[in-house]
């Protein structure tokens, strides 16, 4: 509330202790005659006044903030008035201008200007209080919190003990003994071992696993089994690639993708997942991008007119605030918001980290005049220098995030880890990090141990997954009211489990990947070391990998063969598309910008004995003028880094025949010939595509089979079992069943196709004459992990007919699937 009433009004003087003396002008008659009467019997500062002032006027009047020049975050605060005099007068709404304000009397002075609104039963709450006098306890004040999980912060925990070995459980025994509770009974070993195999690699344990699990009498089987599926890197890297996917906004298909507005990360996300790349390099890679992972911050390229709080600097703000430090910027991206303490100045001091020009601020999409400085979040973990270059901002914002003064990023990834494991975060809401944990202390040991443990995510996972705290049974997912842990929240399938999981129990597999990767590549290890040559970047002018004019290039290279190879492949990358031809042939294109990642193309289908043209055109483009995105774009300069990278593998018989891209090369500029300039090698700015181009060209190709929902687009099923379009970051995907998820299960026709196709695929795959009952067992064992009842044989018998017949397998799938035991993760 900025408390200010009737311009006119002098400043008289009210005599309180501690408060300079100040008073107001009695409203006038017929102001105070339209207020509502005050509400009749005490008024409780800390149950009925507090809830108001934070929901309508701490977001401008405290938290260190003084709109108006106008504070309460203390009664004191709060009878000091602001520009305008004195807010209010203890036992006198009567003379008190706030009540005016906040009853909305004047429409030119309605306070709260923006938020919610007080009612009228507020008023006359309000009213009540300062005609009683203002009590206000002195222990409740509104000053700036202390921002929690910041900082790093070592625990000191009792020794180990039997059933408390893992430092989780040690944190976790002080917190049930504050509340005077027992730890809650453990899963049974079919349980746990359903959950582990769901959590760790999104697959449900095959009967023959299961059983091999549950026969173990070794005490430390359950964390073997943890072990040993977390070793398991391409299921490993197939599951989490979803989870990522939802966070880093990455998909296949969708907004941008077509026009390249947008740009995927899929092979480097696969490879860091694989390879378990430690999170620290993870981030850096992310803030700091070279052309493989910076889709995340470059984010999507709207086409038209679009708000100032969704230009791509900004994004790329929101994205890596969010996503690294718990914090949702989109309000503070329009103007300070009105729900935690980040600034317009804040969000715009990271987007200008990503900007190529200075950005005015604009609030609520109109400019203010001002421009931004660069600046990070919290001054105290570092500082950017403003004069700095675009490179240079962002190698400073990924050493101060990945800093080991920076507390949060451990704490924030430990917290969605955790929280995907117990369906509620240490911390919740999961993107308000400044928020104490309800367990600081299991917090605080996670979050070091990760660090200690080189920020390696599978020592996380496997830290939690082996604790006392993971293995408890499963409770109901929490309510509204205060938190308080009993174990793990039972769970639903995501939309991938689910299908996934009807899949594998019928056999089927995916038509094809809609991911472009070669997954081959990710698990190449050191092969690349036999590749012979050492590309370069090319173009016709040095210096082009800082700018280069807007060009159409044709660059080409001569390939002698004596007889046909056994394997041919070219991998290129150029900056901003290509197009290849060999012997006139057209092999393929990238038509789009911001394209510039590591392709493999297959070269047998156009290679001749004797001489071979390799052409490859790319285009440096100019700026799209379809795209208005502020208008700021209009001062950018037309240039823009320019370049081509080629490694061709050529192999006949024992013969190594490669070529790669160098001086060599010839280039054409129109029909003109230019000469060509090697730029730099593979870790060239801004490109840095290092390691996985090698990896990539070194690689057979990928003929695995596509067995993961998380490798292809999102189907209607899919869609209405919660999986996002990923247009925006997506922490939590809601677990509310919904109408649309009922219809889907019930009437879609993709299940419906689904069960019918598996249904025939299981049937083919049974040894001739299986009967029924063998049948229901091995339909049971692979959905629910456990025989059927009697009364569930007799029923699902009768359901497959005699001899079983596709419809009646068709039918008890889909029985089974629809069952909470299947769907839920207890």
């Amino acid at each position: 509330m900025n408390i200010r009433f009737l311009l006119s009004a002098p400043v008289l003087g009210l005599a309180l202790a501690g408060v300079a003396p100040a008073t107001a002008k009695p409203l006038p008659p017929e102001i105070v005659a339209k207020l509502p009467a005050a509400k009749p019997g005490r008024v409780d500062f800390e149950r009925d006044i507090r809830p108001i002032f934070l929901a309508s006027c701490t977001q401008c009047h405290a938290h260190g903030k003084s709109k108006g020049s106008f504070n309460l975050e203390t009664r004191a605060d709060f009878l000091e008035g602001g520009d305008t005099g004195a807010a209010a007068v203890p036992g006198k709404s009567a003379e008190s201008p706030v009540l005016a304000m906040i009853a909305g009397l004047d429409a030119d002075m309605v306070m709260p200007k923006k938020g919610k609104r007080l009612t009228a039963e507020q008023v006359a709450v309000f009213r009540a209080w300062i005609d009683q006098g203002m009590v206000w306890p002195e222990t409740i004040a509104f000053h700036l919190p202390e921002r929690a999980n910041l900082q790093p912060k070592a625990v000191a925990l009792p020794p180990a003990k039997p059933g408390l070995e893992n430092p989780v459980d040690r944190a976790l025994d002080r917190y049930f003994a504050a509340r005077g509770e027992a730890w809650p009974q453990a899963a049974d070993d079919r349980t746990f071992a359903r959950r582990v195999w769901l959590d760790a690699l999104g697959v449900l344990p095959t009967p023959e696993e299961l059983a091999a699990f549950l026969a173990e009498r070794a005490p430390d089987k359950r964390q073997r089994l943890v072990a040993r599926l977390l070793a398991d890197d391409q299921r490993y890297a197939e599951h989490w690639l979803s989870f990522w996917n939802d966070l880093l906004r990455n998909d296949y298909k969708g907004t941008g993708y077509i026009d390249g507005g947008r740009k995927p990360i899929t092979p480097w996300l696969y490879t860091a997942l694989a390879r378990n790349l430690p999170y620290h390099k993870f981030v850096r890679e992310l803030v700091d991008p070279g052309a493989e992972s910076e889709g995340f911050t470059r984010g999507i390229l709207w086409r038209g007119a679009v708000n100032a709080s969704m230009v791509p600097p900004m994004q790329a703000a929101q994205s890596v605030a969010q996503v690294i430090l718990g914090v949702n910027l989109k309000c503070a991206s329009c103007h300070d918001s009105f729900i935690d303490d980040y600034t317009l100045e804040d969000a715009y001091g990271i987007a200008t980290i990503y900007a190529d020009s200075p950005l005015e601020i604009a609030e609520c999409d109109k400019p203010t005049g001002h421009v931004a400085r660069v600046k990070f979040l919290y001054n105290e973990l570092g500082v950017i220098d403003v004069e700095a270059g675009a490179a240079e901002r962002k190698r400073r914002l990924a050493d101060i995030i990945t800093g080991r003064t920076n507390g949060r990023m451990p704490r924030t990834v430990v917290n969605r880890y955790w929280q995907r494991f117990f369906g509620h975060g240490l911390v919740e809401p999961i993107d308000e990090m400044d928020r104490p944990a309800w367990a600081p202390e299991a917090m605080d040991v996670l979050a070091e141990d990760f660090v200690a443990h080189g920020h390696d995510l599978k020592h996380l996972i496997a830290r939690i997954l082996t604790s006392r705290a993971y293995q408890s049974a499963a409770t109901e997912a929490p309510g509204d009211a205060p938190y308080v842990f009993r174990g793990p929240a039972v769970r639903r399938l995501s939309a991938e489990q689910f299908a996934d999981a009807v899949r594998q129990v019928t056999g089927l597999n995916y038509g094809k990947a809609d991911a472009k990767l070669n997954r081959r590549a990710a698990f190449g290890g050191e092969v690349h070391a036999t590749l012979p040559l050492a590309p370069k970047w090319l173009w016709i002018a040095p210096g082009a990998e800082r700018k280069a004019a807007p060009a159409t290039v044709i660059f080409r290279h001569k390939l002698e063969l004596a007889a046909l190879p056994t394997e041919a492949v070219l991998t290129l990358a150029a900056d901003d598309n290509w197009n290849l031809r060999v012997n006139g042939k057209n092999l393929g294109s990238s038509s789009r910008r911001l394209s510039t990642s590591a392709v493999a193309v297959d070269l047998m289908a156009a290679l001749k004995t004797g001489p071979n043209t390799i052409e490859i055109t790319v285009a440096n483009l100019a700026p799209d003028e379809g795209r208005l995105v502020t208008a700021q774009d209009a001062r950018l300069e037309p240039d823009s880094p320019a370049g081509l990278i080629v490694y061709g593998r050529v192999r006949a018989g024992g013969q190594v025949l490669d070529f790669a891209s160098d001086a060599r090369w010839t280039a054409h500029l129109g029909v003109d010939p230019k000469p060509v300039s090697e730029l730099g090698g593979l870790d060239l700015d801004p490109w840095r595509l290092g390691q996985p181009f090698l990896d990539l060209a070194a690689a057979p190709a990928d003929a695995l089979p596509v067995e993961r929902a998380a490798l292809v687009a999102a189907d209607p099923l899919m869609a209405a079992l919660g999986r996002p379009n990923r247009e925006q970051v997506t922490t939590v995907r809601q677990t509310e069943a919904t109408t649309l998820q009922a219809l889907e299960l019930t009437n879609g026709s993709t299940l419906a196709a689904l069960l019918t196709r598996g249904a025939k695929a299981f049937l083919a795959a049974l040894p001739a004459g299986t009967g029924p009952d063998a049948v229901v067992n091995h339909l049971y064992l692979r959905t629910l992990g456990r025989e059927p009842k009697p009364r569930e044989r007799e029923l699902a018998v009768a359901l497959l007919g005699a001899p079983v017949q596709a419809a009646g397998v068709e039918d008890l799938l889909w029985s089974l699937t629809m069952l909470p035991e299947f769907q839920l993760i207890h």
